[in-house]
Formats: structure tokens, C-alpha cells, sequence
């Protein structure tokens, strides 16, 4: 299954009203385009062997009797593809006509779904010549002498990939079928529509469609008439729209008057994941219906070929305006979360550690617009820049600045002797740079703001954000500890757009001047003597890798519960052309031995607000013993090349 992907297509073919044999050549040519094209599963507009503009030619025999010979021809010309296939045909049975979708593979009809809501309002009139799936006796078919499995309650499986299919207007009424599928099992959801276009209608059916996807957490296929539909009361556009949870991840160009091809994959083991995780998705199914489904078993053909969907490398940060208005709702989120804890611990003011480094910077940045949300004047805010023996003079100076131009409370307390008398205390050599040197700074930076915070009779608000959590990178009981971690859920590749959100929308130019070079500096957590130059020395990135990807691998890992091999095959698309697999593979390796081994400080880590659909608090979305072992996420990891 290539890591759980389903290659999947919507199809919308040329027709010609009524012209039966005309159109199961174009949907011929378009099944076996989707064949070379590696798709498993296509499917066609609703009644697409005929047209749906037929009207009352529905009435006419040789209508119907035709569209049944073109259906069994069609079927019969590509008994050898493999292709699992949906198309739209009317069928008779039980002396009633239905509007069906006919599955079908490798010459053979695997079974029958009637459409259930026939729209009869405005336009539509379907009641006059279609019968409802809910007012049918037999769950079998006649045709061409064969009996199949007929009913809205069919479900074609194999493995896990279970596939359901509703008709057009099914979506449209407040609990569709594919509602009911979904709950018994059916994680990949067909409509064969046709739906004309009317002004917003369109954004309205996008909207439903994505909706289901997620409601349902579910694939959903939408394939929809298009040109070559009667135009004497309405134009059909062709849609074909694929979404995933959620999220659209292809459909065509609308009112083309070609034939289209939209294909993409989808995620059987992400939407498994979510199922399993989401312990509400099934509560609902013994009230829903009495009748469970029919499960009808298949052989999909093999996943073949790349990926076509995108994998987005920076799966926290979306681009364009998507990312200033999810900068906008994070800083609500923060403010809203400090807001209460000020209020409720009658806090006089907030102590905030300036580095000059991003993760600080953010926390300022927050209290500040906290504190001008409840109205507290913003020199009651503490800023301490805590210069120590790795210092730089770019940050050093960038922290200076920038409280200075928020208006912050600044105070300046070195470390420096406080930790040379520590050294001598507990005899440590100063010119020994290992974990307790740079521990003893970072324990004795909490330590002065703690105290401060005593004294003024404020909370010290925390800096460490969601990356450096997953990846163990803080000092237990210094830089991991605060009274109120705002940063914690959020990652570190977000860390940098969120600065430059407030340089570029909120602050005066002074203050956006220190803020972008304070987004363009190296991440450090200065615990070591700067180079003879005066620089940085200590870069994270070079110690515990590149945060882009650190960020993408906990995605993957946390939201989805994704396996080694496949983060790793995911990061290699993604990460095309500027990480190589050795690369890639040297880094997922650390971070899982760090996010295993460095639990013990997750677990006792200080409130602050969930923000994103990620979080490591052990009160919210992570629960895991500090004793666990990485052995089978690095075996399996060690296994691939």
C-alpha cells in the first residue's frame, strides 16, 4: 500500500444526451488513462451512461435498454484493468426504475448502490422517474440474467481501505449515508453527482464536501457532470474535487469544456489513526441505523508511481494569508490564556528572561499585549536580560533594545560571578565546558527570575516552546521551568513567522527593526565563550539538527502516529533538494532517541495554553511513561536504506 496511499480519481467524461454507446467510449478513454496512470479506484458522474439530462426519456425502453448494453459492453471492454470502478446508469428492478452507481472490476459487477434522496424542489424532479434506495424490498439485482448485491448499505473492501458510495443529493440532507458508511467502517467516499452551477453554489458544495471529509475523517471523491449535458434550463460545470480530512487536495477547472482526469492519494493510515484517537467517532452508530452493511470484498491493484499530492515540509506554517490570520489567532490564544492566570493569581506584574533569541522574544511580545489587554500599564512588566559567559553582543544589544522600545521594565543582572562562585562551590573547573557548566547558567538564570518574581509579586512567564519539548532541549529546572509556559505548543519553525507577524503588523519601527534581526539570528542558547570574533559559537541546530526538520518529523509522529519508514519516506519528498536521505535519516534518528529519553521533562512541565492540534503536555495530548524505550522505532528506522 506504499505507507497506507490510495491513488484515487474523479473522472468527468465528454457526453452526449442519451447517446448511451458515445458515452462509455469517453469513459473507456478515461479508465484507461486512469489505468497507466496508476489509479486504484475512479469514478464517474451520476447516470454518466446516459447523461443526466435525459428527462423523460428515462420513459423510453430503448433508453434504458441501451444504457444496460452499453454498461455490460463497457464493462466488458476493460475486463482487463484492474481498475475498481464507479459509473452512473439507470437500472430496472423490482418493476421501478433506479438512478445507480454500478461498481465494477475486471469485467464483472461486484454490486449495485441506488441513489436514496431524489431531489424533487425547483429544478429538479428526479421523483418522477426514479425510485428511492429506502423504498426498494429486494438487496439483489437482475441484470443481463446475473444477480448482484444491491442497497445503500454495500461496502467494497479490502484490508483496510473500505469503500462507501453516495449520490449526489445524498450529501445535501442533514445525515447523508456516507455518514452511516463511515461509521461501519468505510474510510473512502464516493460521490457520483450532478449538480449544475448556480451563483455561490459552488463554494457551498466545497464547503460540504470538505466538511463531510472531516466530519467523517474520511477520503471523500467527488466526480460531477460536466460539458456536453443539455443547456436548455441549466449549465453543469464538471467537478471533480478530492479532499482528506478536512482538506482539498485536488479538483478540476471549472467549465472546461475537456474531458478531466483529477487524481491524487489518499491517506488510509492517517484517517485510521484518527479513528482510533477520536474515542467519540463511534458513540453515535447503534442510534443511526438498524441495518449494518455488506461488506463486498475486492483487489485493489498495487500502489504504483510517486506521490502526486503535496507534502508540505513546514506542515505548521501555511503560506499566504492563511499564515498571518493563524499568527493572529495564535497571539489571541496566548493572550487569553496569560490574561486568565494573571487575573486569577492577582499577579502586579510579569518577569520575563530577554536573550535577544526568538523564543524570549515571543514571550515579551506576548505578555506585552497582554498586559494592554487588561488595560495594566506595560512598565509593570519586568524584562531581565541575564548576561553570562556566552553573551553575544548582537543579542545582548537586541534584548536591550527591544524592551526599552516596548515601553518593558528593564533590568540587567549578570550571572557571571554568581556562577563562578557556584563553580568554586561544588569545585568545578570554569574551563571545563561540559553539561554542568552550561547548566549551572541556565539554573541560575531561573533562579534570579524566580526570586524577582517573589519580590515584585509576579509570575515568571516561560519561554521554551513545543520543538525544544519534543527534543529534551532545556535544563531541567532552570530554562524548563516557569509560572506560565506560553510558548510550549508552539513549534519552533512558527517561532520565527510569529516574530515577524508582530515586526511587520504591530510595533513601531524601532521595535521592527530589532525584532527582524532578532528572527535573522542563529539559534543559541549561549552557554558557551563566543569565537574570538565575538560571535555565536553555539548553534543548536548544529548540535540536535535543522528545527524544519525536527518539526516536520514530530508532526508526523504526534499527529498521525506515523511509523518511522514512512516519516522517513515522507521527509524525502518534501525535503527534495535540500536534505539528502543520509541526512534526513541521521536526524529522525536523534530525535527519537531525544523525544524518548528526554520524557522525564515533559512530565512535569508548567501550565500554559494548547494552541495547535499538537501539544506535550502531559495534562492535554501527551500521556507517556518517562521510562519508555525507542528500541523499535530506532530498529525499524535502522531496517531502511
Amino acid at each position: 500500500m506504499n505507507y497506507g496511499f490510495v491513488k484515487v480519481a474523479a473522472a468527468i467524461p465528454h457526453v452526449q444526451v442519451a447517446d448511451c454507446f458515445y458515452n462509455i467510449q469517453q469513459i473507456e478513454g478515461l479508465m484507461r488513462k486512469a489505468s497507466e496512470e496508476g489509479v486504484q479506484i475512479i469514478a464517474f458522474p451520476e447516470l454518466s451512461v446516459t447523461s443526466y439530462t435525459c428527462l423523460d426519456l428515462f420513459a423510453q425502453q430503448a433508453l434504458l435498454y441501451n444504457a444496460q448494453q452499453a454498461l455490460l459492453q463497457l464493462i466488458d471492454k476493460t475486463k482487463e484493468l484492474d481498475l475498481l470502478t464507479i459509473v452512473g446508469c439507470p437500472l430496472v428492478t423490482e418493476n421501478r426504475l433506479i438512478n445507480a452507481a454500478v461498481v465494477f472490476q475486471q469485467g464483472k459487477i461486484l454490486g449495485v448502490v441506488p441513489k436514496t434522496y431524489l431531489p424533487n424542489y425547483k429544478e429538479f424532479q428526479e421523483q418522477r422517474w426514479f425510485t428511492s434506495a429506502n423504498d426498494l424490498n429486494n438487496d439483489t439485482i437482475l441484470i443481463n440474467n446475473e444477480t448482484y448485491p444491491l442497497g445503500r448499505h454495500l461496502i467494497f473492501g479490502q484490508d483496510d481501505i473500505k469503500i462507501g458510495i453516495e449520490i449526489c443529493e445524498d450529501l445535501w440532507v442533514p445525515i447523508p449515508p456516507s455518514s452511516e458508511l463511515a461509521m461501519q467502517g468505510a474510510n473512502l467516499l464516493f460521490n457520483i453527482s450532478a449538480s449544475n452551477e448556480l451563483i455561490g453554489k459552488h463554494h457551498y458544495l466545497r464547503s460540504l464536501i470538505t466538511q463531510q471529509s472531516a466530519r467523517c475523517l474520511a477520503g471523500y471523491i467527488y466526480a460531477s457532470a460536466g460539458f456536453g449535458e443539455s443547456s436548455t434550463d441549466l449549465v453543469f460545470a464538471g467537478n471533480g474535487i478530492i479532499a482528506e480530512n478536512g482538506n482539498i487536495l485536488n479538483e478540476s477547472e471549472r467549465f472546461c469544456m475537456d474531458e478531466q482526469l483529477i487524481i491524487s492519494e489518499i491517506d488510509i493510515q492517517n484517517l485510521q489513526n484518527d479513528r482510533l484517537i477520536n474515542t467519540s467517532f463511534m458513540q453515535g452508530i447503534a442510534e443511526l441505523s438498524q441495518k449494518s452493511c455488506t461488506v463486498i470484498p475486492v483487489k485493489l491493484r498495487s500502489f504504483s508511481g510517486n506521490l502526486t499530492r503535496a507534502v508540505d515540509p513546514h506542515p505548521f506554517t501555511p503560506a499566504g494569508d492563511a499564515l498571518k490570520e493563524r499568527c493572529e489567532e495564535i497571539f489571541h490564544i496566548q493572550v487569553a490564556g496569560l490574561a486568565k492566570r494573571i487575573r486569577h493569581a492577582h499577579a502586579k506584574t510579569a518577569v520575563v528572561g530577554i536573550s535577544g533569541g526568538l523564543d524570549s522574544t515571543l514571550a515579551l511580545l506576548v505578555t506585552v499585549m497582554t498586559f494592554d489587554a487588561l488595560n495594566m500599564p506595560r512598565n509593570q512588566i519586568t524584562g531581565i536580560t541575564m548576561p553570562g559567559f556566552g553573551t553575544t553582543g548582537r543579542t545582548y544589544n537586541n534584548a536591550v533594545n527591544l524592551i526599552r522600545s516596548l515601553g518593558v521594565t528593564l533590568k540587567e543582572i549578570s550571572i557571571k560571578d554568581a556562577c563562578i562562585q557556584h563553580f568554586k562551590d561544588i569545585e568545578h573547573d570554569i574551563n571545563t565546558h561540559d553539561v554542568t557548566y552550561e547548566n549551572s547558567q541556565a539554573r541560575e538564570r531561573t533562579q534570579i527570575l524566580m526570586d524577582v518574581a517573589n519580590q515584585e509579586n509576579g509570575l515568571v512567564i516561560g519561554t521554551g516552546d513545543l520543538s525544544e519539548l519534543a527534543l529534551g532541549w532545556a535544563t531541567y529546572n532552570g530554562d524548563h521551568m516557569s509560572m506560565y509556559g506560553v510558548n510550549g505548543s508552539i513549534p519552533k519553525t512558527l517561532v520565527k513567522y510569529l516574530v515577524e507577524w508582530v515586526a511587520y503588523n504591530k510595533v513601531d519601527d524601532a521595535s521592527r527593526h530589532t525584532l527582524l534581526d532578532i528572527a535573522d539570528t542563529p539559534i543559541s542558547p549561549e552557554l558557551i565563550p563566543a569565537d574570538e570574533n565575538g560571535n555565536i559559537k553555539q548553534k543548536t541546530e548544529d548540535l540536535v539538527g535543522p528545527y524544519e526538520l525536527h518539526d516536520f518529523f514530530l508532526y508526523h509522529f504526534l499527529r498521525f502516529g506515523s511509523c518511522p519508514s514512512k516519516i522517513y519516506y515522507l521527509a524525502q519528498i518534501a525535503f527534495n533538494g535540500t536534505y539528502d536521505k543520509i541526512t534526513i535519516k541521521k536526524w529522525l534518528s536523534v530525535f527519537f532517541r531525544r523525544f524518548f529519553q528526554q520524557q522525564f521533562k515533559r512530565s512535569c512541565l508548567p501550565d500554559g495554553p494548547k494552541v495547535g492540534s499538537i501539544s506535550l503536555s502531559p495534562r492535554g495530548d501527551w500521556r507517556m511513561p518517562s521510562d519508555a524505550m525507542a528500541t523499535l522505532w530506532l530498529k525499524e528506522l535502522e531496517g531502511i536504506s
